[in-house]
């Protein structure tokens, strides 16, 4: 059985910034050290960071002050603020192409713009960037979404760092038909880019295509969308657990994508979990 891997594997590059400055941090602090929600959505590696002694907190009251290290989808600098002032030691390990993103929404409402951004509402990176930009603004997650647009002149856009090219140019197409002044930034990282293209033409040449992740990660999603769009023998698990010996039968290709916060020891327990099914 012949495995074919989805280039680039691992994580990408914010995430392996913010695990490395995460273990920088637990060498460096011994006591109380937290994230404002999950560093990355990846349960496994975040399960394993609890383990270490990271303690994920929604919020910062009746909490021990301590270390505040902020996730790689960015923080309402509010309540980067509030932290400060509470006492806090803040780490920011935000991913450094969100914060640009942070910064283009920013740029746009001081110059007059109303904000769209394509995205997820309810994802930390999109809350993270509506709070910097403190303007106003509407997200846009669907077609479904456009009946909601404002009656206004200007209309600046930018994206969520994962969203699908094909979604970010539908959209983008129809406020080209709407709005007379339109300024856009395609903020989609370009490993995302690169993944999906990669997802995309493995899923075309492979019997079944398994794409690793954590179900809470909007990228690892978007892999799997993209791979069932094409083949309908596409699965989205998060460990090798989940690999059921009937979905091998018969097969002779097997294509392997991973999100942007799927660590590469998940990856290869897939790979090894399918060759011990394959070897029987």
């Amino acid at each position: 059985m012949e495995i074919i891997l989805a280039k680039p594997i691992g994580y990408c590059y914010g995430v392996e910034r913010a695990m490395n400055i995460t273990y920088e941090t637990l060498k460096s602090e011994k006591n109380n050290i937290y994230t404002l929600g999950p560093i990355i959505h990846n349960p496994q590696v975040v399960k394993k960071l609890e383990k270490n002694g990271i303690k994920i907190i929604e919020n910062l009251e009746n909490t021990y002050v301590g270390t505040l290290i902020i996730r790689a989808h960015g923080i309402d600098p509010k309540k980067l603020e509030r932290a400060r002032k509470m006492g806090f030691k803040v780490i920011d390990a935000t991913c450094p192409f969100v914060k640009k993103n942070q910064k283009r929404a920013t740029q746009l409402v001081k110059e007059g713009y109303f904000l769209v951004v394509i995205g997820e509402k309810e994802h930390p990176e999109i809350l993270g960037i509506l709070a910097n930009a403190n303007g106003p603004f509407m997200v846009i997650e669907n077609k479904s979404d456009y009946k909601k647009l404002p009656d206004v002149k200007r209309v600046g856009v930018i994206t969520q760092t994962t969203q699908s090219m094909e979604n970010f140019i539908s959209v983008v197409s129809y406020l080209l038909e709407e709005y007379k002044e339109i300024k856009i930034f395609n903020t989609i990282c370009d490993e995302t880019i690169e993944r999906q293209k990669s997802a995309r033409n493995i899923a075309n040449e492979v019997d079944l295509m398994l794409v690793v992740g954590g179900k809470n990660s909007a990228n690892t999603k978007r892999l799997a969308e993209i791979g069932k769009s094409i083949n309908e023998n596409t699965y989205h698990i998060e460990t090798s657990e989940e690999i059921i010996k009937k979905w091998l039968k018969g097969v002779k290709k097997v294509g392997i994508s991973g999100g942007a916060s799927t660590p590469k020891w998940l990856i290869d327990e897939a790979i090894k979990k399918i060759k011990k099914i394959s070897s029987h």
